[in-house]
């Protein structure tokens, strides 16, 4: 039977990129041979250290909010095995399912959703592919991304929430994948807008976007085909205020960001918005004053550094009147 959950007047919901979550690489049989994973000797007591990085930032996430997520998404995850040597860790102690599929992204890595299975169930989940044609002249060449993964879930069996995890393509070439990204985005705006005006229940969008909360695929995601507001985004005002969650030299970012539907901000709600949040904890952060301020990454190019991710996780705090 499972342990029930405490009931708390508030719940987290919390996006991490974890960057590059491998598991160990098999010895190459020359030191020459291209890895799994692209990073460089990439053993397993540095896998095992990342796993206990990760789930200590929850402990420390924790310990600064009184409560665990009740959801989390993650990006840059390569298999289900990752996510299940990651739960079974504290804070999560086995108490967190996982809705993870393999995409057909050319790096190998992949967006999840672990939930609080004391809290969750999961009633239907997807993962939406998309595929894009490399060069018109060779069709048969095609580019690959992440999938975005949606999950239409139930709260306490009493609040249906839609969760979709992104992780879009990166910014580089003078953001060549910008087309790419406003193709995604609009995907999932057409589906929020079935969800939100046919079957009236709650949505959630998180991810890595890739895109500042001000740019444009941002924006335009938030308003139906008549620009009526559909989702909020309270990252926008953390942005303003030089809050980051990730660093391109000396560009501060806030790619990881977390929307939800207009209903989270209704008085009458029974689960409603409260604080926006980037933990970008000191304890999570870089020792090196040159770097003061950003996150303690695991690798910096092909030197080894250790530590966390190359992102601070971001976080919504909710507040519920949904007893268990």
């Amino acid at each position: 039977m499972q342990e029930k959950a405490k009931n708390s007047a508030k719940e987290l919901i919390v996006f991490y990129n974890v960057e590059n979550l491998f598991s160990p690489d098999p010895k190459p049989t020359h030191k020459l041979d291209p890895t799994s994973s692209g990073l460089r000797n990439w053993d397993e007591r540095k896998y095992q250290n990342k796993l206990h990085k990760i789930a200590n930032v929850f402990r420390l996430i924790e310990e600064r909010e009184g409560i665990l997520p009740m959801l989390i998404g993650l990006a840059e995850v390569n298999s289900q095995e990752n996510l299940n040597d990651l739960v079974e860790l504290e804070p999560f102690n086995h108490q967190y399912g996982i809705v993870h599929y393999d995409s057909l992204d050319e790096r190998g890595v992949d967006t999840a959703l672990l939930y609080d299975k004391r809290k969750i169930s999961i009633l239907d989940a997807e993962a939406i592919s998309f595929v894009f044609e490399k060069h018109h002249e060779n069709p048969d060449n095609l580019d690959t991304t992440r999938d975005v993964l949606h999950c239409r879930l139930n709260y306490f069996s009493k609040e249906i929430i839609n969760v979709f995890v992104a992780h879009l393509p990166s910014k580089r070439e003078r953001d060549i994948n910008k087309p790419k990204r406003a193709f995604i985005l609009n995907s999932i705006n057409e589906k929020i807008v079935k969800i939100v005006q046919e079957s009236r229940e709650s949505v959630i969008v998180c991810g890595d976007f890739n895109e500042n909360p001000v740019e444009e695929n941002i924006i335009k995601l938030l308003y139906d085909e008549n620009m009526n507001k559909i989702l909020r985004n309270e990252f926008e005002t953390l942005f303003q205020n030089k809050n980051y969650s990730t660093f391109h030299y000396k560009d501060g970012l806030l790619f990881d960001q977390i929307m939800l539907s207009e209903d989270f901000f209704k008085p009458e709600s029974a689960i409603k918005f409260q604080q926006a949040v980037v933990f970008n904890s000191e304890k999570i952060s870089n020792w090196d004053k040159k770097f003061h301020g950003r996150p303690f990454r695991t690798y910096a190019g092909t030197r080894y550094l250790g530590g966390y991710s190359d992102h601070y996780p971001v976080y919504v705090v909710l507040k519920t009147d949904i007893n268990n």
